[in-house]
């Protein structure tokens, strides 16, 4: 037999598969298929219980803004006009910078509906997170006595973020929905915030701003 015979009778015998060549083969490839789709849907089913729990946290958190104020209805009429002055205004950043001092280079990071405890009961306001300081203002001005006369003025809390100490994020009391933020200065004084919208991402940011400094 030549050499040319040769090469053709070992290429037949290898472009010839076997019927149970062919089986094998198909097996391998839907049991591959399959566990690609297998692992595809258990992240998809872990991505969809996860966006889940995002969607009842936030519900959860902005029940609990809205009841947290004086009125459920007024505290929600409130926010919306909130919503309406910053895009009015053009955004947070243009109403932070009305509202606070700044230096050069100093940019709004964050910003956060939000209350501030205080001695006379809970303040709604936004609590803004800049790259030099953490700063709450409420949304409405707040009357005082000053002599026979009645001043009213914006409730304002500065906290450079130097002076800050610790971030600890707290719950209290016996629902998960009451979570607070407490921030404690390096001369021991105590601010906590409440009834955030956005509480997770709002703890993250500010803990990360703290390290960061």
């Amino acid at each position: 037999m030549s050499q040319q015979e040769q090469r053709s009778n070992n290429t037949s015998a290898m472009s010839a598969p076997t019927s149970e060549n062919i089986r094998l083969t198909r097996f391998w490839f839907c049991w591959g298929y399959l566990d690609s789709v297998k692992d595809g849907l258990g992240k998809w089913g872990k991505k969809a219980v996860q966006a889940t729990k995002n969607v009842r946290d936030l519900a959860a958190n902005m029940w609990h803004h809205l009841k947290t104020g004086s009125s459920f209805a007024d505290t929600a009429v409130e926010r919306i006009a909130m919503g309406t002055r910053v895009i009015a205004e053009g955004g947070h950043e243009k109403i932070f910078k009305q509202s606070f001092e700044t230096v050069s280079e100093e940019k709004l990071l964050k910003a956060y509906a939000c209350y501030l405890s205080t001695s006379t009961g809970p303040v709604v306001g936004v609590l803004y997170l800049s790259t030099v300081k953490l700063a709450f203002c409420s949304d409405y001005p707040l009357s005082y006595e000053m002599g026979e006369h009645t001043q009213w003025t914006y409730y304002k809390v500065v906290l450079p973020l130097l002076q800050l100490r610790a971030v600890n994020p707290l719950t209290i009391g016996t629902t998960s929905s009451e979570k607070y933020i407490q921030i404690i200065t390096v001369d021991n004084y105590e601010f906590w915030f409440m009834a955030f919208v956005h509480y997770n991402n709002a703890v993250t940011s500010i803990q990360g701003a703290l390290q960061c400094r």
